[in-house]
């Protein structure tokens, strides 16, 4: 929040990576620092400009409130200013670096708004790793809305005991995952036969990975009719680009992922550029103030992924999908050869 703020531009990276792909990663960047703290500043070598963020103490005596906000105010940040990058999978071995702007952020979160995803009187659960764009909403959404963040201890989703432990005593409402951990989670639950009045969620958001009916399932147990349940889908590049709210006691055999966000365009369109008629597969684009402005340095890449149609840029997804005879846009797979590990989409030539 506070690079943001100051205009600057973050850019995630997950300390778990290897030495060398991190330090690729920050030179392919050009950035001029790295946020460490104590435990992963050593992978990072002299070459890089460190700060130890778990040493820089602030005590309320050094803080110049009044000098602060002024600085503040002379900044210009405008929409179109660069305000985070993140990597993606690249098919030719190297990772593509996507460059968002303010306004690709202030668009998820006016669309999270209408959808009622978080709220001012939400308790976040934050799930996630930086380096993945779901982070957006659990953080930033969150905090931008005046909802309230519990932050897990690291890696405290692979612990669902402890996960569970955490829902129940911190009265979470609102959780953002991938279907995998919703359906261990929830599985866990009925396990060790847990009560539904024991949780208060008011809101799953699901995306990274496809929502099947076996989850839809799992859900009707710790769920009430009153519960929001979003199949959300987008790929980086577009942030959260689709949606569909999923009523779990409801019989279907494919999950949609539904319609295109508020300010989004959807176009299907088949091998040749023309638009696909109702049930047959095609190629979706993504338009609107959510698409993504370049690849950092890879000029080529952003040439590909963006086609300019009837005057408006459009991002080639390259996931299949199909439109059902009510208006509901359905993912059918990719016309590559990447897939997805934990949320994530991996180019299997990385």
């Amino acid at each position: 929040m506070a690079i943001l703020m100051v205009g600057g531009v973050y850019c995630p990276l997950s300390p778990h990576d290897p030495q060398d792909r991190l330090q690729a990663l920050v030179e392919q960047t050009k950035s001029h620092l790295v946020l460490v703290h104590h435990l992963t500043k050593t992978k990072f070598g002299s070459n890089f400009i460190l700060v130890d963020i778990s040493s820089v103490l602030c005590s309320s005596n050094d803080v110049d409130r009044e000098n602060d906000i002024s600085r503040l105010k002379n900044i210009s940040i405008t929409p179109d200013h660069i305000a985070y990058i993140i990597f993606t999978s690249g098919s030719t071995g190297a990772p593509k670096s996507i460059q968002i702007r303010h306004r690709n952020i202030s668009q998820d979160m006016e669309s999270m708004v209408i959808i009622n995803a978080v709220n001012s009187n939400d308790i976040v659960a934050q799930t996630v790793r930086c380096s993945f764009d779901v982070h957006l909403l659990e953080i930033i959404g969150t905090l931008i809305l005046g909802g309230t963040l519990v932050m897990l201890r690291p890696d405290g989703i692979l612990d669902l005991e402890y996960f569970s432990s955490v829902i129940k005593e911190k009265q979470i409402t609102c959780i953002q995952a991938v279907p995998s951990l919703f359906r261990a989670l929830f599985n866990f639950f009925m396990e060790t036969s847990q009560s539904i009045h024991s949780l208060c969620l008011r809101s799953l958001c699901i995306s990274g990975e496809a929502f099947t009916p076996d989850l839809s399932k799992v859900l009707a147990s710790y769920t009430t009719e009153k519960s929001l349940i979003w199949n959300i889908y987008g790929p980086a590049e577009t942030i959260n680009s689709t949606f569909q709210r999923i009523y779990p006691t409801a019989k279907i055999t494919m999950i949609p992922i539904g319609l295109p966000m508020p300010n989004y365009l959807c176009l299907i369109l088949d091998a040749y550029m023309k638009s696909v008629i109702i049930h047959q597969e095609g190629e979706l684009y993504l338009g609107g103030v959510g698409v993504f402005s370049a690849y950092l340095g890879r000029d080529d890449l952003t040439a590909k992924a963006l086609v300019e149609i009837d005057g408006q840029l459009f991002y080639r997804t390259g996931d299949l999908v199909r439109i059902g005879s009510e208006g509901l846009i359905y993912y059918i797979g990719r016309n590559d050869y990447q897939v997805k590990l934990h949320g994530q989409r991996i180019e299997l030539g990385e």
